[in-house]
């Protein structure tokens, strides 16, 4: 009877411990090791809202194609710049002062700045106009095993997995690091890829980067999968083993 309780006890323990190799990040990065950061910018999907600003060497004659005047802009905040941006429609498509109709979707911000400003400068409207956009409602949700998990915005044009998942406050160390789900849907397809955090093979995929609206989902590893169900804790569970183990040794003396 002892030895079949010693042999549970060590058994348990052995599944209660994790090894570097399930949690450590990156871990066949050598100190050396260099390489060239590839920018991907993302490009403009159905529901995202574009901020564009139009400037020219007359500021009057640029002011029909905005919607905000360039007087009033520095007492909008973020949220009243998104209610007077331009939603991008369920065709791919906003509808802009006087040059009416634009296909944005599938471009990126650069290559949308260049397509209005190509327009205005042939059509005559405007000589060499200064075009900005902007998309400002780019947001990635973070579930799981993961500190802080819900859906966060950013302003930047470019930002990792790693940086989403540190808004999210980290993976917690229940977390499986080696099979992180990444959702992404771009031009009406949905893609599901699964990523191994603990490689660094992935650094130069389309993947590194995230892309507005992202999912990424963490998922618990046994240990926490067990915890959530008949055995709430291991180490409360090694703890009562171990009471009862010396309990029946001081009973059998």
């Amino acid at each position: 009877m002892t030895k079949k309780l010693l042999l549970m006890l060590l058994a348990l323990t052995i599944l209660s411990c994790a090894s570097k190799k399930d949690i450590l990040y990156f871990q066949d990065i050598k100190k050396s090791d260099q390489s060239a950061i590839q920018y991907m910018p993302n490009e403009v999907q159905i529901n995202d809202i574009l901020y564009i600003k139009i400037s020219a060497l007359v500021d009057e004659s640029a002011q029909p194609f905005n919607i905000v005047s360039s007087s009033s802009t520095n007492v909008f905040n973020v949220e009243t710049i998104k209610i007077q941006g331009y939603l991008v429609s369920q065709e791919g498509s906003i509808v802009f002062p006087i040059l009416g109709t634009i296909k944005v979707a599938g471009k990126s911000t650069d290559e949308v700045q260049k397509f209005i400003s190509d327009i205005l400068n042939d059509k005559g409207y405007l000589k060499d106009p200064i075009v900005s956009v902007r998309i400002i409602n780019s947001k990635v949700t973070v579930l799981g095993e993961v500190n802080k998990p819900g859906t966060y915005s950013f302003d930047e044009q470019n930002i990792s997995l790693n940086q989403a998942i540190g808004y999210a406050g980290d993976l917690t160390i229940n977390g499986i690091r080696k099979d992180v789900l990444l959702i992404r849907e771009v031009n009406g397809t949905r893609t599901y890829v699964r990523l191994d955090l603990t490689s660094a093979d992935w650094f130069n995929s389309p993947y590194y980067y995230v892309k507005q609206n992202d999912v990424i989902i963490v998922n618990p590893n046994d240990a926490k999968v067990m915890s959530s169900g008949y055995i709430k804790d291991i180490g409360t569970t090694l703890g009562t083993l171990s009471f009862l183990l010396t309990v029946y040794l001081l009973l059998k003396k």
